[in-house]
């Protein structure tokens, strides 16, 4: 471990252990430094590391705040770490095995859980998907807006998040540019219809069924696809 990890350790001990709360301003630099027996340089260094991985905020002219720690706000960089992730087929996989493991999941614990009004608007982008069938932004849009208000419906916070940098935007937009490219659009769908049908009847098995299907078919495509562009023979075709 480097002395700048000994720090980022050190503040994040005081955080853990509640000395530090959500919400709290951190000492003036020099004091930190003093504090935790480092240099006033490593003490600057790990706070800039918390900072990116959002556990802190500089404010400007006023000092270093320990942020919500809220799931959204400490996960929201696993989204960017999958848009890194493009162009390894291995990991692409993996990424798609885990939101196996979890959507159909969550999507029957939505079923016994979501409300009219989020109902409604899992309806609504899965009309707006089928008047865009051939426009795959709109689809890759409306798509991503409809898993989003399932996995919302559980009121788990951390699992949408989880779910959301899994499921990054560019890999949905590959996935529906290549599906409209060979015609089986419509396929999944219905397979986003069957969802919405068994969330209608608060069935959580159905819900997870259906979910199941879906996300297995887009994985075995997404299986096929890479294979197909990965080979000697086969035309690599640009992802979004």
């Amino acid at each position: 471990m480097s002395l700048t990890d000994k720090a980022i350790e050190q503040i994040r001990e005081l955080i853990r252990t509640g000395a530090l709360p959500p919400g709290s301003k951190l000492p003036p630099e020099p004091d930190l430094a003093a504090q935790l027996g480092l240099s006033r340089n490593l003490a600057r260094e790990a706070v800039k590391a918390l900072a990116v991985a959002r556990v802190l905020e500089v404010r400007r002219g006023d000092g270093t705040y320990v942020t919500s720690l809220q799931p959204s706000l400490l996960l929201e960089g696993l989204g960017g770490a999958v848009e890194l992730l493009q162009g390894d087929s291995g990991a692409l996989q993996d990424l798609m095995e885990v939101r196996r493991l979890l959507e159909p999941a969550a999507t029957a614990l939505a079923a016994t859980r979501i409300a009219d009004e989020q109902l409604a608007e899992v309806k609504m982008h899965l009309d707006a998907m089928r008047e865009a069938r051939d426009d795959v932004e709109q689809l890759n849009a409306h798509d991503a807006a409809f898993h989003r208000a399932v996995v919302s419906a559980t009121g788990n916070e951390s699992l949408l998040t989880l779910l959301e940098g899994i499921s990054g935007r560019t890999l949905r937009a590959r996935i529906w540019r290549g599906l409209v490219d060979t015609q089986v659009a419509g396929r999944t769908l219905t397979e986003h219809e069957a969802i919405f049908t068994a969330l209608s009847n608060r069935d959580a098995a159905l819900s997870k069924a259906a979910a199941l299907l879906h996300v297995s078919n887009t994985e075995q495509w997404l299986r096929e696809h890479l294979r197909s562009t990965e080979s000697p023979a086969g035309s690599v075709r640009s992802g979004a």
